[in-house]
Formats: structure tokens, C-alpha cells, sequence
């Protein structure tokens, strides 16, 4: 799946002890000029093994006497305390809120890390239990306002309802999301970071980030170069395309259609190499699986499909943006969906009304990662931009390109002071120490040029490649990989430049290349 996991219960527990700062209060008069007040971080024990506190930041750090926020961390303590290393900062992409995934996915961080570190992740500001931004009253506002809108348009009729409802949502946010929109960047987040290494004692950083996880670490990185201790990044995203612009919007300057086109040929080839009870999608061979799917597609284009109990109704865009999944031992079961969708697809279609909008709304978070998104990187201004882009894309990676030509397109009015903290390099300043970089060779998310090209930004960089499949090392397991992971992260040895790891298994248990 393609979001973050979420647990309720760890959600219940966690309200419990921080609360989030919705009141942009003004800053402690501790801070020395020119310089924020380093938190002090009063924790309290939370879900069972974690703590959790709550650290004040500047708003703006070029006031840091002027108005603060509150960044929520969580923290569990190195269960081997006599082998105690220091902290390690855990980011797992996003941009998204942490605490909750981090409290279900900290027993997947090699026992080595847990047992060496107190590993500390928090929740970025203005999502989740951090001082949050909102621009409409409440979730539910949020989706009456996107109602019947598409995942991406397709279509001139589509894609001027979507010009008009972005221009509607930034008008909205213009209005009400308040200062933090103005201070919502990347770099905001690098710099209260390293206002919490300073608060948990660490004199440089040891992290690991993942995806959008490695930015933050990049732009960490390169605004200060003397504090990089044991970094490694999981899954990369090239900084220079990400804040640069031109005519193309971010996602497809990222290359991320062609991420996602790649990787759905190569589930289909290796399902059409698979029997049926390994990939019930096949139909025999890579060719005809490959057909099945262009035929699929071209009957949900016609008509969505309704299966499962509960019913849920699928549209073209459901399944151009569901599928490959990030984790390839998921593959099996999306093969198992898509026979699913074959099969019903086959039946008399049913009128149905309009499509729902994606998942990711749904939560009322889409201006929270718009404001990242939007401050970040440049997108082209003129809405018109995006149904070129939309045409560019599908020319070089078929139905996979229009989803990432629109999904930057609400930047295109959104308001341009929330771009002045937006850190647009350089990237190649000299670090303390060099970074560990881990690239799969066929992601969905954060294809393998992107490590390369990061591999060559960075003024001190190592990567180490892995031959398989799927979004970060992390979601796919590669034994050799996390052994030079821990290796690095543990005592700084780097694997041997060159160095190539294969995945631990191989999608629908066909034969590694």
C-alpha cells in the first residue's frame, strides 16, 4: 500500500501525553540572539515502551525570538543501555506524519540499531501531533469540498473540474491556513531537527530516512555539514530535480512515471513467468499478462468494477494509482485483485455515479502535504502546464504519466510566499562524514537514477545497489544490505564501493534475473 500504516490504539495513547499546538505562541526568551532556545524535552512514558515530549521551535527561524510551534517526538531507549551509541533519528518518508507508523513499524528496525540506539522519529510540522496546518475547519469539510473529484483527471471535462476545485482549495488555504503555510518548508524541518539533536545531547546526527525521508536528510546534510554523523538514505530523491523547475511539474522532473511504468512491466512479466497459483493474473506468458492488463484498463476506462464484500468500486484511476504496490511481497495479492477486476469487468456494466477522490484526502491531510510539496519545488504557475505535461507523460509511460502530471497541479496558485524557505542548494557540501545510500533497482517511488544522480550531488557518498524490486530496502529486505546498513550505522565501515545486494526473496517466487 502506498500510505503510511496507522494504529488507532497508538493514536489513543499518544493524544494522552502530547498535545498538539494548535496556538502559535511566542518564543522563550532563553534563546541568545540570533540563535532558537535549544528544547528542552520533558518526557513521559507512552504506549507501553516509548516516551514522548513535546519540543518548542521557532515558527520562522529567521526570527527565533518571534512566534514558536510544537514538533511532538516520540523516542524508544536502546534496550542494550551498557552498548548505548547515542540516537538515531528515524524519518520513514511523507511527507506524513511519524509517531503513529513508527510505533507499529519500530520492531522492523534491526535488533543491532534497537539495541544500540535510542531511536527518535516526530512528526514534521504541521502534520499530526505537531502544530498542525489546516485549511478548512475539519476532515469532513475537507472532502465535502473535494466530493466527486477524481484521483486525476481524464479528460477535458475532468481536467477543467479539477483546475477549478485547485484553484478553489489554494484560494481556501490562502485564507486560512494561517503563518505556518509561509514556514511549512523542508528545510524548516531539517532545522528543527537539528534543534532536537541538540535536545537529546547528540553532538551529529546519525539518521536514517527513507523516501521522502532522505530530502529531509539531504538539505540536513548541506545546512549543516559538520554535524552529519552515520547517515544512511533508503529509497532517494534527486534534491536538484526536486528544486528546480522548468515545464514539467515536480513528480514527473523525479522521473516517478517512469518509476511506476517500469515496475508495473516488471510485474507483469514476471507474473506471465509464474503459474497461476503463484499470480492468479497471469495469462501464460509475459506478453499475454501484459495484454490482459492493457484490456483491463481499457474496460475500466469504459466502466468501473464493484468486487470484494464489502463492495468496493474501482475506477481506471484506482488501479493506475494502487498498483504496483511499494512492497513486492504484496504483489501476489494485488494479482489476486486485478483477476478479481478481470473477471467482474467481463460482466454487464452497471451504471454507477461519479468516482470517489483518492485515499489520501480522505484523511484531511492533502493541504498538509500540498504545503510541503508546493514550498519545496517550483511548479509551473499556469494550470494549462499540467494538460501538456499530462500528454508528455503518457507519450513516455503510458497510462502511468497523467497521474503524476496532475498531482502537483493545485501549486500552480498556491500562495508564493510559502516558497521563501525553500532551500534550493548547494548539495555538494564537504560533510563530516560520508553518506550511505541504499537504491533499489527497480522503484516505483524513487527510481534507481535518482540514487545515482544523489550519489553524485553529495560531496561524500557511497551507494550500495539492490537488484530487486519495490520502494526501499526497508519494505523489501535484503539481508546483505542491512548488514552494511548496520555495519555503517553502528561503526562507519562502508561497503566496498561497487558493492550490489540482491533482495532476500523474488516477486511471485520467480527466479532472480
Amino acid at each position: 500500500m502506498r500510505t503510511l500504516a496507522i494504529t488507532s490504539a497508538a493514536a489513543i495513547a499518544l493524544a494522552a501525553v502530547i498535545a498538539p499546538a494548535a496556538v502559535i505562541a511566542p518564543a522563550a526568551a532563553s534563546a541568545t540572539a540570533g540563535q532558537p532556545a535549544v528544547p528542552v524535552l520533558h518526557w513521559t512514558p507512552c504506549d507501553g515502551s516509548f516516551q514522548c515530549a513535546s519540543a518548542t521551535v521557532p515558527l520562522d527561524y529567521r526570527q527565533p525570538l518571534g512566534k514558536t510551534i510544537s514538533i511532538a517526538v516520540i523516542r524508544h531507549l536502546a534496550t542494550d543501555p551498557a552498548q548505548r551509541l547515542g540516537s538515531l533519528f528515524f524519518n520513514q518518508g511523507g511527507p506524513a506524519e511519524q509517531i503513529e507508523g513508527f510505533v507499529q513499524d519500530y520492531p522492523q528496525i534491526p535488533a543491532e540499531l534497537r539495541a544500540r540506539f535510542d531511536v527518535v522519529s516526530f512528526d514534521p510540522r504541521g502534520f499530526g501531533f505537531s502544530t498542525e496546518l489546516n485549511c478548512f475547519p475539519s476532515p469532513a469539510a475537507e472532502q465535502k469540498f473535494l466530493a466527486g473529484l477524481p484521483i486525476f483527471p481524464v479528460g477535458h471535462t475532468q481536467e477543467k473540474a479539477w483546475e477549478m476545485t485547485a484553484a478553489g482549495f489554494d484560494a481556501q488555504c490562502a485564507s486560512h491556513g494561517g503563518p505556518l503555510l509561509d514556514h511549512d518548508s523542508t528545510a524548516d524541518v531539517a532545522r528543527d531537527m537539528n534543534l532536537l539533536r541538540q535536545a537529546v545531547g547528540d553532538p551529529a546526527l546519525n539518521y536514517l530516512g527513507q523516501s521522502y525521508g532522505t530530502l529531509i536528510g539531504t538539505i540536513y546534510a548541506n545546512l549543516f555539514p559538520k554535524r552529519v554523523g552515520h547517515i544512511v538514505f533508503d529509497g532517494n530523491i534527486d534534491p536538484n530535480a526536486e528544486a528546480h523547475g522548468g515545464p514539467l511539474p515536480t513528480d514527473l522532473r523525479e522521473g516517478r512515471d517512469i518509476g511506476d511504468a517500469q515496475t508495473m512491466r516488471a510485474f507483469l512479466n514476471l507474473c506471465g513467468k509464474a503459474a497461476v497459483s503463484a499470480c492468479a493474473f497471469s495469462a501464460g506468458t509475459s506478453a499475454a499478462t501484459t495484454a490482459k492488463w492493457n484490456t483491463l484498463l481499457q474496460r475500466l476506462l469504459r466502466q468501473p468494477v464493484t468486487i470484494g464484500s464489502p463492495a468496493q468500486t474501482w475506477t481506471y484511476q484506482d488501479v493506475i494509482t494502487a498498483f504496483p504496490e511499494y512492497s513486492f511481497s504484496a504483489w501476489p495479492t494485488d494479482a489476486a485483485i486485478l483477476q478479481q477486476l478481470w473477471l467482474a469487468s467481463t460482466a454487464p456494466p452497471v451504471p454507477t455515479g461519479p468516482p470517489p477522490f483518492s485515499q489520501e484526502p480522505s484523511d484531511g491531510n492533502l493541504e498538509q502535504i500540498l504545503a510541503v510539496g508546493c514550498a519545496d519545488s517550483p511548479n509551473p504557475r499556469d494550470p494549462r502546464a499540467y494538460e501538456a505535461a499530462a500528454k508528455l507523460a503518457y507519450a513516455r509511460s503510458g497510462a502511468f504519466g497523467p497521474s503524476f502530471a496532475w498531482m502537483h497541479e493545485p501549486c500552480a496558485m498556491w500562495p508564493q510566499a510559502a516558497a521563501q524557505d525553500r532551500y534550493t542548494g548547494p548539495f555538494n557540501r564537504p560533510t563530516a562524514n560520508p553518506i550511505l545510500l541504499l537504491g533499489n533497482t527497480v522503484d516505483p517511488a524513487t527510481p534507481y537514477s535518482n540514487s545515482i544522480a544523489l550519489s553524485g550531488d553529495l560531496a561524500r557518498a557511497r551507494l550500495l545497489t539492490i537488484d530487486g524490486y519495490g520502494h526501499t530496502e526497508f519494505t523489501n529486505p535484503s539481508t546483505c544490505a542491512e548488514n552494511y546498513e548496520v555495519g555503517y550505522l553502528t561503526t562507519g565501515a562502508l561497503p566496498p564501493a561497487g558493492t550490489v545486494c540482491r533482495p532476500d526473496g523474488t516477486p511471485f517466487g520467480v527466479a532472480a534475473r
